[in-house]
């Protein structure tokens, strides 16, 4: 919790940016804290929360058109997303298809381990395959989501980069039929 809010002590001052980073790699790991020490550590403003709510609708809309609708100028809004994206709070990205991309099956595992998660849960994120790792309470400790070409991928994974994990105690898999739902628009609080 306290590299969180040193984190964010330095975005609100101006002196988080991209060249100063590099030369705080234990503060740089936003996305290795937990949930709860992230949402305690981004208290944002009204106007950083609205830009995000521009975002989530339109991740391409332009830095004008943001700059109107939350009453600052254009420099001002690319600053604040700069500040965003750089300490963690928000990413920019491309949400494709897997299917249109020749991904053809996707799954969610669950896996019952013994020994420590968090070591399991970080050599899951390291696979190119996983693009979800959560930590969990109740019948599973991690839930693994992957997205591969086929089938005999999808065995590929499950028995040599997942099963034979140390720690590994048993996996269930939950193969997607279809998606009906994935959105990213939330919004904020």
């Amino acid at each position: 919790m306290k590299k969180a809010v040193k984190v964010w002590n330095l975005y609100q001052n101006g002196k988080f940016t991209t060249k100063s980073a590099p030369n705080m790699p234990n503060l740089c790991q936003n996305r290795s804290m937990s949930r709860t020490d992230r949402a305690k550590a981004s208290t944002l403003d009204e106007i950083s929360k609205e830009i995000i709510e521009q975002l989530q609708h339109d991740g391409r809309k332009p830095y004008s058109e943001i700059a109107k609708a939350v009453g600052l100028s254009e420099a001002a809004v690319r600053q604040r997303m700069q500040k965003l994206t750089e300490s963690g709070i928000m990413q920019v990205v491309a949400v494709t298809d897997p299917l249109q991309l020749g991904f053809y099956r996707q799954a969610m595992i669950g896996i019952r381990c013994s020994g420590d998660m968090t070591e399991l849960a970080n050599k899951l994120s390291a696979m190119p395959e996983a693009d979800y790792v959560v930590m969990t309470a109740g019948s599973f400790d991690i839930l693994v989501e992957v997205v591969v070409e086929n089938d005999q991928d999808l065995i590929e994974v499950l028995n040599t980069k997942i099963r034979s994990l140390p720690g590994v105690i048993s996996t269930e898999t939950f193969v997607y039929l279809k998606l009906h739902k994935q959105f990213y628009n939330w919004g904020v609080r």
